[in-house]
């Protein structure tokens, strides 16, 4: 294992120079190199993110899906890029590639899942498909969608996002692990995909192909499709930025929220990390900050090009700063910061950027294995457009679930629930310590 004194650090050079040139050296796009310096700026400057419970109000009086008027017209499809994030590798669930390749239900992964509801919606218009995949994701996913063909080929189904180097806390200096190059790496956060889509070229050859909207959603999230009542919404708003937001239960405490700033009354979402601590009670009172951040996002692309030429080929978002060790197995390597931004944050650039709420079923995702579980069950089901989510049933609650640390892991969790336990009618399950699930539960 790596030790503090095994690390060394660049020298020589200013950090700015040393970072530049990190970047480039790894084939990092000009404009992902471009928007890691300004945040490093940030960094150096002092700056963290935080956002203070006296400089917001929450969000209120926001439209809500059910009202729209059903239908919309076919032909904004045609202008629609539909763009899932599939850059995470589930470390946390003890997983060492894509998270989509993890079966989900009646056999089918997320991957699965996603090719065939593109394909469904290509049946009505031939909306375009992209992955933003990570190093790490790139070779398991296309692989495994190659049995997809209609889907496309490899160069029109993805792009990379960026990779970036921690940042070492006591000199603020790119840090360095010799013989463990990819522990001096991190993901920069999804907010990463702006910088990627105009570094890959992929923003000017879509505009130039007549795609003016773009939906975008985790992968890891099967209830997010584009809905034609949302895309006629966005389009008739003329609105530059759009996030669904869904309302807060227990199970969203921590998750990041939407609220509008004091200073200028646009709309902002604020992330845990970006809320200091004497405040984290407000951040956490769901009665209060009730809107939810669902990371289902839709973007002008004409609008985010000129946010970009205005700043330059930087789209500007606040950093957040997590500080952690530079081998996250080793406690006594040194501590560094990792510099992310997040995507929702693109919604204060915008002075007529929109929140809309809607129902708990498009939103779905998967951090750990008791959300696993809860998809699984009888309390999720696929649906006529391969979307997956809670039954009508559930009226949209989901059911709380907690499982012990003794299910953290993917190994852990299928050894020990053989057969996932009805939670139809069920409305919180905790489990401490390893039980084994028998059938029928």
């Amino acid at each position: 294992m790596v030790r503090k004194g095994e690390y060394r650090y660049t020298k020589g050079m200013s950090a700015e120079a040393s970072i530049e040139q990190k970047l480039s050296a790894a084939g990092q796009s000009e404009a992902a190199t471009r928007a890691f310096v300004e945040n490093y700026r940030k960094l150096v400057r002092g700056e963290t993110g935080l956002m203070a419970e006296s400089a917001l109000e929450p969000a209120s009086d926001l439209a809500e899906l059910a009202s729209l008027p059903e239908g919309g017209e076919d032909r904004l499809l045609a202008e629609t890029v539909v763009i899932k994030l599939n850059g995470g590798l589930g470390t946390g669930m003890g997983l060492d590639r894509a998270k989509t390749l993890l079966p989900v239900k009646d056999g089918l992964n997320f991957l699965d899942l996603i090719a065939r509801q593109v394909l469904h919606l290509r049946e009505r218009k031939p909306v375009r498909f992209l992955l933003m995949n990570s190093f790490s994701t790139s070779a398991d996913t296309m692989e495994y969608l190659a049995k997809y063909a209609e889907l496309g080929t490899r160069e029109r189904l993805e792009f990379l996002q960026s990779k970036v180097p921690k940042i070492e806390v006591e000199t603020l200096q790119p840090a360095e692990a010799p013989g463990h190059p990819e522990l001096e790496w991190c993901p920069p956060g999804h907010g990463d995909i702006y910088a990627s889509l105009s570094g890959s070229g992929l923003l000017e050859t879509l505009l130039r192909n007549g795609v003016r909207y773009a939906f975008i959603s985790n992968a890891d999230n099967l209830g997010a499709t584009p809905d034609l009542r949302l895309l006629q919404f966005f389009a008739q708003r003329d609105a530059s930025f759009m996030m669904e937001v869904t309302r807060r239960t227990e199970a969203d405490r921590k998750g990041g929220h939407l609220a509008v700033r004091h200073a200028d009354g646009r709309l902002v979402l604020r992330e845990s990390a970006q809320c200091p601590d004497d405040d984290m009670p407000e951040f956490q009172d769901i009665d209060k900050h009730r809107y939810f951040n669902t990371n289902n996002l839709w973007v002008r692309l004409d609008r985010l090009r000129e946010v970009l030429a205005k700043n330059k080929g930087v789209f500007p978002l606040p950093i957040i700063r997590n500080e952690k060790t530079l081998n996250p197995k080793d406690s006594e390597s040194p501590r560094v910061y990792q510099l992310e931004t997040a995507m929702g944050a693109a919604i204060e650039q915008f002075s007529d950027a929109v929140a809309l709420t809607v129902p708990r079923s498009r939103f779905a995702p998967v951090k750990k294995t008791s959300d696993l579980m809860v998809l699984r069950s009888d309390a999720c089901e696929i649906r006529d457009d391969w979307t997956l989510g809670l039954v009508p049933e559930r009226d949209g609650v989901p059911p709380a679930v907690e499982l012990s640390s003794a299910y953290k892991t993917i190994d852990a969790y299928e050894m020990l629930v053989g057969t996932t336990p009805s939670l139809l009618r069920a409305k919180r399950l905790e489990v401490n310590g390893a039980v084994r699930f028998a059938e029928p539960v």
